[in-house]
């Protein structure tokens, strides 16, 4: 089925089959085995990331128990939790650099999520505990090397590097959609544990698959003895501050963006009008979860051709704009964030649509941005320091997640509609300022992205 939804989306005027032949046999094999990997491996955080605020926030003696938190210290444990899941990739790049091939980086931080994810599983606050850092520490090795291992299956300049991350982008977001679906569903109707039991299953499948396709990945340890030693030179320094920089706008960026997780998963939960009349029916809160993922899968290609089009035409031809766009973009999805809040403080509700729309200009940002900067650092970085690179990438990610659970926390504070169009207001200002520096900024790439 995740076939046919990636191949549908590739041309709509084209017969399924050919795009089939066309666009998965013009990329090296590899890509198969990590697209699959990926998407088990996300359908198992993103289905704990769709229950976990609302498990902690569920009252001890309910119908579904779970911890009984506030929303400040759920926000509060969600901002430090995923903030360390990031982090913990610039050791996890090291290791995998200087110790270790990114496949086995890969491999034993999916055994480490396995049993992070079964963990949680089990009924008890210390194995909650135990679940989460093993998770931290799985992903912390797992998530730089496999997008390495992507960007190793392309050279620096072939044109296929985007559409390549764009596919493996997507194979993420499936297993995201499902994932707060499936792992949702369960968790919120029949109990968060068996919720979790779904997620760690994912990962046992994602596991398995990586090992099976492991061995389209023997050129890949070949490759990292050649460079080991090689110093830093100019060129390589400029591109990584370049990388720096981008990095940097990603803070805002993720900061933004990881609301769904938590202030926008506690709004879908307790204020917003989810019943379906007509079917007798309320939307479990965490499928809101699912929008941007089934967004990503169906809009993917169109955003990916749009570019790959201006650079045809040598309208733009830079990833920090692309980034910067998609930063802008996002932001202005806030906005109706924003018209939710007051319709909330109006009706005592708000309606479901304000979400969509939200998650919408969310999808078209995070699809301009986030695989823009997976291949950007796969392209600029020095072949022997790419998961190095890599790590200080998903550190920066890590660091936006904080400061989203920051910017949560205070929604109590200052209220949700200061904070809604607050983060527009920002994510406008860094965007439209990059844009103005966006031709001297590319400079530092030295020619690899102008």
């Amino acid at each position: 089925m995740s076939d046919i939804i990636l191949i549908s989306n590739v041309h709509a005027k084209t017969k399924m089959e050919n795009l089939k032949t066309n666009i998965l046999s013009s990329h090296p094999s590899g890509l198969t085995t990590l697209f699959l990997t990926e998407l088990w491996e996300r359908f198992s955080y993103y289905g704990m990331r769709a229950i976990l605020v609302l498990y902690l926030v569920s009252e001890t003696n309910s119908s579904n128990p779970g911890l009984g938190w506030s929303n400040y210290d759920a926000i509060k444990l969600y901002g430090w939790y995923t903030a360390f899941v990031y982090l913990a990739c610039i050791p996890g790049g090291i290791i995998a650099d200087k110790l270790i091939t990114s496949e086995k980086a890969v491999f034993w931080g999916g055994a480490l999520l396995c049993l992070g994810h079964l963990s949680l599983a089990i009924d008890n606050i210390n194995f909650f505990y135990i679940g989460l850092i093993l998770i931290v520490l799985g992903v912390g090795l797992l998530k730089p090397s496999i997008s390495t291992l992507v960007g190793s299956l392309y050279t620096q300049k072939d044109m296929r590097r985007d559409q390549g991350f764009t596919l493996f982008y997507i194979g993420i977001n499936i297993g995201a959609f499902l994932a707060s679906l499936i792992v949702g569903y369960v968790g919120e109707t029949y109990g968060w544990h068996y919720g979790f039991s779904l997620a760690g299953l994912g990962m046992i499948i994602g596991q398995v698959t990586f090992f099976c396709g492991r061995k389209t990945f023997k050129n890949v340890k070949k490759e990292k003895k050649i460079f080991k030693y090689k110093k830093i030179n100019r060129f390589e320094f400029d591109r990584i501050k370049l990388i720096v920089l981008a990095s940097f706008i990603l803070i805002i960026f993720w900061a933004s963006f990881e609301q769904a997780g938590g202030l926008m998963n506690i709004f879908a939960y307790q204020k917003t009008d989810r019943f379906i009349g007509f079917l007798n029916f309320e939307v479990p809160a965490s499928w809101f979860q699912s929008i941007n993922p089934l967004m990503i899968i169906f809009l993917g290609f169109s955003v990916a051709q749009f570019w790959f089009f201006i650079e045809r035409k040598k309208i733009i031809n830079s990833s920090i704009f692309k980034i910067s766009t998609g930063l802008i973009i996002m932001g202005l999805g806030f906005v109706f964030m924003f018209f939710a809040a007051l319709e909330y403080e109006v009706l005592g509700k708000s309606s479901m649509y304000w979400l969509v729309l939200a998650y919408l200009f969310h999808t078209v940002g995070e699809l301009c941005a986030s695989p823009v900067i997976l291949s950007y650092i796969t392209k600029l970085s020095p072949q022997r320091l790419v998961s190095s690179v890599m790590g200080i990438y998903f550190a920066a990610i890590g660091i936006g997640n904080k400061l989203a659970g920051t910017i949560g926390q205070n929604s109590e504070k200052f209220g949700e509609k200061f904070i809604f169009i607050g983060i527009t207001c920002v994510c406008m200002i860094v965007g439209f300022t990059v844009i103005l520096f966006s031709r001297k900024l590319s400079k530092l790439s030295h020619g690899l992205d102008n």
